[in-house]
């Protein structure tokens, strides 16, 4: 049953599961599961792993979700490789010729499609929807689309689209915009300083009203609406995402260990619910970390049952 869940979504160590994360998934329910790069080796072998995660929840459309964007952040690439399609390829093309890009993309998304159905996966963190910068730390760079919000809103909404189509749900992020960050949030805190009215015209933009089950956090401290926590760990933030951006859907925290977050395991967990996000994302599969993020994330609520529903039915 989908409402035992806990509000997390938590990695694994390797190509199968072991015999602790089989136990700790059976008590603690986490709402879905992520994979990386180390969790696969070849299409067999990820089905395996997918089979077995959805056989301990009775549910064959239980959320596994993957980092599948191509370029630098492709976890397929044992079985194929999707190196050269960044965001930027694509903007390129798009901006040069539209009809173009719409079929070179539909036959990008169309094989990731393809291969994340094979193994399993029903949920693709795609699109990048930050404003690439040239004097901005490179942890975004050629992962967006353009240096124009008008570009990348366009192709956000292919993106989704087409994954749609193919039964995959998507995650918009970095929301409200990660492209102002002079450094790397999995190492520090970046801060925008930015005025609000800036950032509306330019940051914010791709993200409005965007029809996608699904939004991830920036781990960055945005100063002209809130001095002192990042957006993962403002309410301020998080209730400009819910009435200015217009995002209806589920708010998944960046992970929660990256370093940008200075306060604990327990704290992160604990501010991140506070903040207004409605699941929170541990990735590095570190088993004392994970039982610190399970125990202090609630129970799944009415609104996250009901949204995970509407998204199963696009599985169906």
């Amino acid at each position: 049953m989908i409402k035992n869940r806990r509000s997390f979504i938590v990695g694994l160590k390797s190509t199968s599961l072991l015999a602790k994360e089989k136990k700790f998934l059976i008590k603690y329910k986490p709402w879905g599961v992520i994979l990386f790069s180390r969790n696969i080796n070849n299409l067999i072998q990820a089905r395996k792993l997918t089979d077995s995660i959805r056989l301990i929840f009775k549910d064959k459309k239980y959320p596994i979700l993957i980092d599948e964007e191509g370029g630098r952040v492709t976890r397929l690439k044992k079985i194929y490789d999707n190196s050269v399609f960044t965001g930027s390829f694509f903007g390129k093309i798009y901006a040069k010729d539209k009809k173009k890009f719409i079929s070179y993309y539909k036959i990008f998304t169309d094989q990731t499609s393809f291969f994340l159905n094979k193994i399993g996966v029903n949920i693709n963190t795609v699109p990048v929807l930050d404003l690439k910068r040239k004097k901005s730390s490179n942890i975004i760079g050629d992962r967006s689309f353009s240096t124009n919000p008008k570009i990348i809103e366009d192709i956000g909404n292919y993106c989704i689209s087409n994954f749609k189509k193919k039964k995959i749900g998507t995650v918009i992020k970095h929301i409200p915009g990660h492209g102002l960050a002079k450094v790397d949030s999995h190492i520090l805190t970046p801060i925008v300083k930015k005025s609000l009215n800036y950032l509306k015209k330019n940051d914010f933009l791709p993200f409005k009203k965007k029809q996608c089950f699904f939004a991830m956090t920036a781990h960055i401290i945005y100063q002209d609406i809130d001095k002192k926590y990042t957006a993962t760990h403002s309410k301020k933030v998080i209730k400009l995402i819910r009435n200015y951006i217009k995002f209806k859907n589920i708010i998944i925290s960046d992970d929660l260990s990256m370093q940008s977050l200075k306060f604990s395991m327990e704290e992160n967990t604990i501010r991140s619910f506070k903040a207004g996000c409605n699941l929170v994302l541990h990735c590095n599969a570190k088993y004392k970390e994970m039982l610190k993020v399970a125990v202090n994330s609630p129970i799944i609520n009415n609104f996250i049952i009901k949204k995970t529903s509407e998204f199963y039915k696009i599985l169906s």
